[in-house]
């Protein structure tokens, strides 16, 4: 299989083990931009997602939405829940939190943290190492800088991703009754989050670095291993790979007024399913607009989130630390029943440099497994060289060392997100 196409469909089976039955839904229904089912429109579309961010007056505390879950149980004085200039004024304090400026004193805390984890683990090749404890260590002391909580970082990071999980399962579509334990498991994980920070108005602060980090960073490391994309990180190619993962596939929200999108009645009261996943295309390799596809994970207009300069940035840095490693998966266990798509845990082990992996000679290999990443095919040539002897099931080389086989032209390097890198 192509490396690229490998790496869709691995990303994909992380993003149906969250949610399966909700996400299989939107899947199928991907091709209709607006599509109503009784009191709930989907909002699939490019055109329709945009319009619905800013032309229809949506209800920020409405039940079954993000805001609502965040006033009814962290008791209001939220950015989700506020309206007008008071609105205004939270995503104006909280921009300055997550601005261009505060990114900039954040970044060499989390880029000293990354250096020293992965130069004493990943350095040792053959010694698989977890990805997915060192995001979630990176996430909670992102969220305790922002918060000023002195808890330790993985402690925070696991105190947020249980409260954004329960607090999903609370306010995400479902076709099961909502149950009393579930309402007060929600309860426990708030409470035990507001333990944690100086001030319990800034849970939601924490849930959002913390998920959307915890989300994305193993995601797009996944991706870069398995299309051998690690000789080409660049910050266009994170915001590509931020497109392509979608780390907030959802936002559910609640009309406010009567309104009407690409000639579909909205009525006051229904419930939006806005799905950012499809609204950026991530399903293409070539999205109709990329500037536009490429902001849509982050929301448009007035409900933009004011993360996405710290979320860019952030994943530019860790695969920046990853790629002197370039870096193999060796098994990867997406997660279930989380509020973002993620994974459980990313083994990954140090693999050896693209100049030395074209000298090595032919061995003979055992088949792949499906999520392990696979060395790209040589680059076409007439007429089309033979398979190697040593092993049926031995994916082909690049180097043409086999014998009997004749030289290959060099590799040109694993086909990019978006065939420009």
């Amino acid at each position: 299989m192509n490396p690229h196409r490998r790496a869709r469909a691995a990303d994909r089976r992380v993003y149906l083990a969250s949610h399966p039955v909700l996400f299989t839904l939107l899947a199928a229904t991907r091709h209709r931009p607006l599509l109503r089912l009784g009191g709930t429109v989907l909002v699939h579309g490019p055109d329709a997602y945009r319009q619905v961010l800013t032309r229809v007056p949506l209800d920020r505390i409405a039940e079954g939405t993000t805001g609502g879950a965040a006033a009814r149980l962290m008791g209001g004085g939220l950015l989700f829940d506020q309206d007008g200039g008071e609105h205004r004024a939270g995503r104006r304090a909280v921009g300055g939190l997550l601005g261009s400026r505060a990114v900039a004193e954040l970044r060499p805390a989390w880029q000293q943290l990354l250096t020293g984890r992965l130069d004493g683990r990943l350095g040792e090749r053959g010694s698989p190492f977890d990805l997915v404890p060192l995001v979630h260590e990176l996430a909670g002391a992102t969220a305790a800088a922002l918060t000023g909580s002195s808890a330790p970082p993985p402690v925070l990071a696991q105190a947020a991703l249980r409260a954004a999980a329960a607090a999903a399962r609370d306010h995400l579509p479902t076709t099961l009754p909502r149950r009393r334990a579930a309402a007060r498991a929600v309860e426990e994980a708030a409470e035990r989050l507001n333990a944690l920070l100086p001030d319990p108005r800034d849970a939601m602060l924490a849930v959002a670095a913390v998920t959307t980090t915890a989300a994305a960073l193993p995601r797009a490391a996944a991706w870069c291993g398995r299309a051998r994309l690690w000789d080409r990180i660049t910050p266009e190619l994170a915001a590509e790979l931020l497109r392509l993962t979608a780390p907030s596939p959802v936002l559910p929200r609640v009309a406010a007024a009567d309104a009407t999108v690409l000639g579909t009645p909205i009525r006051r009261g229904d419930r939006l399913i806005l799905v950012a996943r499809h609204a950026a295309e991530s399903h293409r390799d070539q999205p109709t607009d990329r500037a536009g596809a490429t902001q849509a994970v982050f929301g448009v207009g007035p409900h933009a989130c004011p993360g996405a300069t710290l979320a860019r940035a952030q994943l530019t840095d860790f695969l920046s630390a990853l790629a002197p490693h370039h870096p193999r998966i060796h098994r990867a266990t997406p997660a279930r029943r989380t509020a973002l798509p993620s994974y459980a845990s990313l083994l990954v082990t140090a693999g050896p440099h693209p100049l030395m992996e074209r000298e090595a000679p032919c061995v003979s290999s055992s088949p792949e497994r499906p999520d392990s990443a696979a060395p790209m095919s040589p680059a076409p040539q007439p007429p089309p060289a033979p398979r190697c002897s040593a092993s049926a099931a031995a994916p082909a080389h690049s180097a043409g060392t086999c014998p009997g086989t004749p030289p290959s032209r060099p590799r040109t390097g694993a086909p990019s997100p978006t065939a420009t890198w």
